[in-house]
């Protein structure tokens, strides 16, 4: 049916039900596309939005149930590991100094020193530095000797049966010739009731 714009002339809004049959039917169609756009924003708009955010949670929400669910499938797995590492722990809880066996550690690091040869200028323990489930306390060293006999103490410190470990070496040639040398020794001491963060993680995967 072909559109009459003539129609459109003069319209009587006072009078609607008077208007011609085009004309209602354009108006009418007007209308509805009106009603239409106001119900999106009124309506539909929040309601996409609302889904938008409840897809995202869904996706949150699988990702944590799938790491869940590979934790609790190897959880007689990680319960086995924490096993063996408390045992290697044990094991090295026995090669650390207790605090009656501290003092000790200046006389063995000085007859490790003077059995290879080196020369003692200084050796003292330094201020303890506290860490999350252990205590460090470094031991400042200065000697003088030659390079065989220097490495000759750092293999003597490493067959000690408490754990030293060796920081921060400088060497350089003295006033008379020899070499001198500075290194930071370091041994630790378990904190009595700390808790491993290995073990933290396996209470909070048995949970």
């Amino acid at each position: 049916m072909k559109l009459d714009l003539s129609q459109f002339n003069d319209i009587d809004f006072e009078n609607i039900g008077g208007w011609p049959a085009q004309v209602k039917t354009v108006f009418a169609l007007f209308l509805a596309i009106l009603i239409f756009i106001a119900s999106y924003f009124l309506f539909v708009s929040d309601a996409i939005d609302t889904l938008n955010v409840e897809q995202n949670k869904e996706v949150t929400l699988r990702d944590d149930f799938k790491a869940k669910y590979q934790l609790a499938a190897n959880l007689k797995l990680y319960r086995e590991q924490l096993a063996v590492m408390e045992v290697q722990f044990a094991e090295l809880l026995k090669m650390l100094p207790s605090q009656n066996e501290m003092p000790g550690l200046l006389d063995d690091l000085t007859f490790v020193a003077t059995d290879s040869g080196l020369g003692i200028q200084s050796l003292e323990w330094q201020e303890e530095i506290q860490r999350d489930f252990y205590i460090e306390f470094p031991i400042s060293m200065a000697v003088t000797g030659e390079y065989h006999e220097m490495g000759q103490l750092v293999s003597e410190v490493a067959k000690l049966p408490r754990i030293v470990s060796l920081h921060d070496f400088v060497i350089k040639r003295s006033d008379k010739g020899s070499l001198a040398m500075e290194i930071l020794a370091k041994t630790y001491r378990f904190k009595e009731g700390a808790q491993l963060p290995a073990e933290k993680n396996t209470k909070g995967a048995k949970k």
